[in-house]
């Protein structure tokens, strides 16, 4: 993209080879999913949060194959299968791409038997799940509220949630109930009445809420908490520490990357992948997140 604007103005072109720098990775893209930030980058909502450089490559999540390391990596070698969740301190060397340089202390393995793609979808949502769940230190016995339950993120904390031993209640549109259900989990619906359909399977209150979406949902948090009870957002700093919560911007974390891999490769995590676009169709996959209700995760394969 070569400016601000709504999807239409990402376009393919040729940029100049990536540098690898002494503790970088080189990747050969196999795909690299689309998260709600990538559509806010290239609307320019985030110019007053990060450095922006024109022309701009978007993207934050890939998987692919290592072709070339900088002369101090240790950890990754050429030839290796890995992800990455690839947000650095400025915005320009994105990842819908061909290729792409990344730090190494964002680049996990890709364990064997799990495709490209699958893996393409987890690093930023899967790692926003884990870290908002630790900053709610949600541990077994917790009744668990999280919103948007089926999106991107909420899909992994609602399974992540269940793994440390909590019980889950996750507000989803109807069409979305049987999924959660499926998950263990106790589906609400949105809107009015929100607070007394969470009373009524939680009557004393939850002990940690996941918010993902703000506005009503965030303002309701202190009516849904019990005495004790806990917030993590990732919407609204602001209105987060009016309320008493905590705020959270994902950080890359190789070794937590690494951790939650294993567990899809395992099938005790499970990707859903709303739809896939080829790499040319990189503007089209970025309207389709920004439409919103999207369940799961879009994916752009090259």
């Amino acid at each position: 993209m070569t400016e601000f604007g709504t999807p239409d103005v990402v376009h393919t072109g040729e940029v100049d080879e990536p540098i690898v720098g002494p503790d970088s990775v080189l990747i050969d893209v196999a795909a690299a999913s689309v998260n709600p930030v990538d559509w806010k980058i290239v609307g320019g909502n985030l110019q007053g949060a990060f450095p922006h450089h024109l022309p701009l490559v978007p993207g934050w999540d890939v998987a692919g194959t290592v072709l070339a390391v900088g002369p101090a990596v240790r950890e990754v070698a050429v030839g290796d299968r890995v992800a990455a969740y690839d947000r650095e301190d400025h915005v320009q060397h994105g990842t819908f791409a061909e290729r792409t340089a990344v730090p190494v202390r964002a680049v996990a393995r890709v364990p064997d038997g799990l495709e490209l793609v699958q893996a393409a979808a987890l690093p930023l949502a899967g790692l926003t799940a884990e870290q908002l769940l630790d900053a709610a230190t949600v541990r077994a016995g917790d009744t668990v509220l999280v919103h948007s339950a089926t999106g991107g993120v909420g899909s992994f904390a609602t399974q992540l949630a269940q793994h440390r031993g909590a019980r889950v209640i996750g507000t989803a549109s109807e069409a979305n109930h049987d999924v959660l259900r499926a998950w263990g989990a106790q589906p609400v619906t949105y809107g009015d009445g929100l607070v007394d359909r969470v009373r009524a399977l939680a009557p004393s209150g939850v002990d940690a809420v996941i918010d993902l979406i703000g506005g009503d949902a965030l303002a309701a948090t202190p009516q849904l908490l019990a005495e004790g009870g806990r917030l993590a957002a990732v919407t609204d700093p602001e209105v987060v520490a009016q309320v008493g919560g905590t705020y959270v911007f994902v950080r890359p974390d190789a070794d937590m990357l690494g951790r939650l891999l294993t567990r899809v490769a395992d099938g005790s995590l499970l990707v859903d992948i709303a739809e896939t676009f080829p790499l040319d169709r990189a503007g089209e996959a970025l309207a389709r997140s920004a439409e919103g209700h999207v369940r799961g995760k879009v994916v752009v394969t090259v």
